[in-house]
């Protein structure tokens, strides 16, 4: 009994023994015991959040942008809430913080006004989920696909495995557009034109069995073509499909185009290009003796 009471008195001393005595604050190791055990709590509390929301993605009631968004804003308010937590631990008041750090505040908040706005801009996109990760965006004409979305800055990766970091007011303030929002198939087209005196049918026919013999355009909705105009030297034709792989889409295109020519061919209709008369007079008035 008394070796456990000797033992309590020398744990209750280790824990009131100061690490840190800065003026009215002081650090303990009960508070530093506090703090560790603060900081596994709220990694466990991310880490539970994390697999929940992960087997949410996989059961499909959240898309993985979706649940990217859900994970990030529940760790956020977890850090935040950690370090507010921390800070009353050592007894430092965030009321008297804030009020002696006023005017440092106003000025720092004037320096960093793009770095809050790109902040605020961040919790917009995670909340609204107008951008997740995995979509194809468009943006100041570069396609990419959305990698990663934080705080303050989105990476997209280019057709040509290029990282672009964006801040995230470009993705609330600029026209972006979503090619892949709240779908998995887009609509692209493919323009051409052919001489006059060809039969339109068809043409019109060709084009579509063009793009139906590509793997990658989707059966449903069937591709579709049509005649668009009555050009200076050409029928001008549209051939519209669907694809799912977006981010491949010019490659898409340019085996349609291969297949569109070899069709043309063998059917012998022609591709017209440009043709200009020139006029040339030799009747130049004689100079002056």
């Amino acid at each position: 009994m008394i070796i456990n009471l000797t033992c309590l008195i020398m744990l209750q001393e280790l824990f009131e023994y100061q690490l840190i005595s800065i003026g009215e604050y002081s650090l303990t190791f009960l508070h530093l015991f506090q703090i560790v055990l603060l900081a596994l709590i709220s990694w466990l509390m991310i880490f539970v959040s994390n697999r929940l929301i992960k087997r949410q993605v996989k059961s499909q009631r959240f898309d993985t942008g979706r649940g990217h968004a859900f994970f990030q804003i529940i760790k956020y308010i977890i850090v935040v809430f950690a370090v507010l937590g921390a800070l009353d631990i050592v007894g430092v008041k965030l009321t008297l913080l804030l009020a002696g750090s006023a005017a440092l505040l106003v000025g720092v908040g004037l320096g960093l006004q793009q770095i809050f706005n790109d902040m605020i801009s961040g919790i917009i996109i995670l909340f609204e989920g107008s951008v997740s990760i995995g979509d194809i965006v468009e943006l100041d004409h570069v396609v990419g696909k959305v990698r990663s979305i934080s705080v303050r800055t989105s990476k997209i990766e280019s057709r040509d495995r290029i990282v672009i970091i964006v801040p995230n007011s470009k993705l609330v303030s600029d026209n972006v557009i979503n090619w892949s929002h709240n779908r998995d198939i887009t609509r692209f087209s493919i323009k051409v034109g052919v001489a006059y005196g060809s039969d339109v049918k068809l043409v019109m026919q060709l084009l579509v069995d063009s793009a139906s013999g590509h793997p990658d355009v989707a059966n449903e909705p069937p591709p579709r073509s049509r005649l668009i105009d009555f050009g200076e030297s050409s029928l001008d034709f549209e051939l519209l499909f669907f694809t799912h792989k977006m981010f491949d889409i010019d490659f898409i295109r340019s085996d349609i185009r291969v297949l569109i020519e070899e069709k043309f061919k063998q059917n012998n209709v022609t591709i017209p290009f440009p043709q200009r008369d020139l006029h040339l007079r030799s009747d130049f008035p004689k100079e002056k003796q």
